[in-house]
């Protein structure tokens, strides 16, 4: 009996430690798996701003040490485009900060880094502004950059006219990159009045679409002489140099600030290589006392969404000519240079109404080419 009741009791405490032993394991993979489930569920939360800012700076001296180490050099053939550290342009002033999803995107602000992404390609102008001189090229160009689809080069390259022989690659190099769906645009006034430039714009595409801004011939001289007068304070009067002799008879068309305002004999020279269709002409008037009226028809021209509006325009008392509102991360608004709005030298009105004759056919050939009657006479 002794022996049968240790057994008993022997199997009784057997059983009562398996049942212990069997929750204890149970416990422990409980637990195991709400701490996995608890880190997993940690690890998807968004990180913070300061891990995303160092990664992002990761990848820029990553990139840098790619660039600057040959060794280090990924096999283009081998290598995936996810796999490779995208190149940055950091000649360019866009600042760019990473998302929750380690993507690059510009942003605007004064305290980030001032880079500029590689992406897109170099193209050929689809958009030319090629005049003309005096008449306000530089302040369409200002706002048409404002539109996020039109990238356009800054300086002009006046590779028509000066630079051909550099090659059309040169032209092509000079061009910031686009993406699919934007305008690839520069501007080099002195296009219109060159002899060669038609042919040889023609030669690299017919297609292009070509931006005329034209201004009152006479009040366009004027402004011209004014440019050259502040470089050169010892220029002849206007008089002197608007006539062939000292009489004041007959116009001197072969000094520039008059050749330029002759525009119905350049846009003929134009039309021998390219259809009226390729033009769109902007009133440098109505760029003055209407610029979100003109910039709509330039944006329809352009095959562009009207962005560009009124709310981004107001008149400067002083300069005498819109200037763009303070743009979003600016501190003032943007107008045009101390050399735009230059106060016009006294002109003698008799010298002004002989210019005006002079002009008056040629105007109105014009504005029978253009099919616009610009109120110049």
């Amino acid at each position: 009996m002794g022996c049968s009741k240790w057994r008993t009791g022997f199997n009784f405490g057997h059983l009562k430690a398996q049942s212990k032993l069997s929750v204890s394991f149970t416990m422990i993979i409980i637990f195991s798996y709400l701490f996995y489930s608890l880190t997993g569920y940690c690890d998807s939360l968004p990180r913070p701003v300061y891990e995303q800012q160092s990664n992002f700076l990761n990848k820029l001296l990553l990139n840098k040490e790619l660039k600057t180490s040959p060794q280090r050099q990924p096999d283009a053939q081998n290598t995936s485009p996810g796999s490779v550290v995208r190149e940055f342009d950091f000649d360019s002033v866009d600042s760019l900060l990473p998302t929750a999803d380690n993507e690059l995107l510009p942003v605007q602000g004064d305290n980030n880094i001032s880079i500029s992404n590689n992406f897109g390609s170099k193209k050929f102008p689809q958009a030319i502004i090629i005049g003309v001189k005096k008449g306000g090229t530089r302040a369409l160009l200002e706002f048409l950059r404002i539109h996020p689809d039109v990238r356009a080069v800054g300086a002009e390259p006046h590779f028509f006219d000066r630079f051909y022989d550099k090659g059309l690659e040169w032209y092509r190099s000079l061009m910031p990159r686009t993406l699919e769906g934007q305008i690839t645009m520069e501007k080099t006034p002195s296009y219109f009045v060159t002899r060669e430039t038609p042919r040889r714009l023609f030669s690299m595409s017919r297609h292009t679409k070509l931006i005329v801004v034209v201004r009152d011939p006479v009040t366009r001289a004027v402004s011209d002489y004014t440019q050259t007068l502040s470089k050169c304070p010892g220029l002849p009067s206007f008089q002197s140099l608007v006539f062939r002799n000292s009489s004041g008879g007959v116009i001197d068309t072969s000094w520039s600030a008059v050749r330029i305002g002759i525009y119905a004999k350049h846009l003929e020279a134009w039309l021998h290589y390219f259809p009226l269709s390729s033009f769109l002409f902007v009133s440098g008037e109505r760029l003055v006392s209407d610029p979100a009226g003109e910039m709509g028809r330039v944006q329809d021209f352009l095959g562009l969404k009207r962005v560009v509006t009124d709310k981004h325009f107001y008149f400067n008392q002083t300069k005498g000519f819109p200037c763009l509102k303070k743009p979003e991360g600016s501190s003032r608004p943007r107008c045009l240079g101390k050399s735009k709005g230059r106060p016009h030298p006294q002109i003698s009105p008799e010298v002004l109404l002989k210019l005006r004759e002079f002009y008056r056919p040629f105007n109105l050939k014009f504005y029978q080419m253009t099919g616009q009657d610009y109120g110049w006479d």
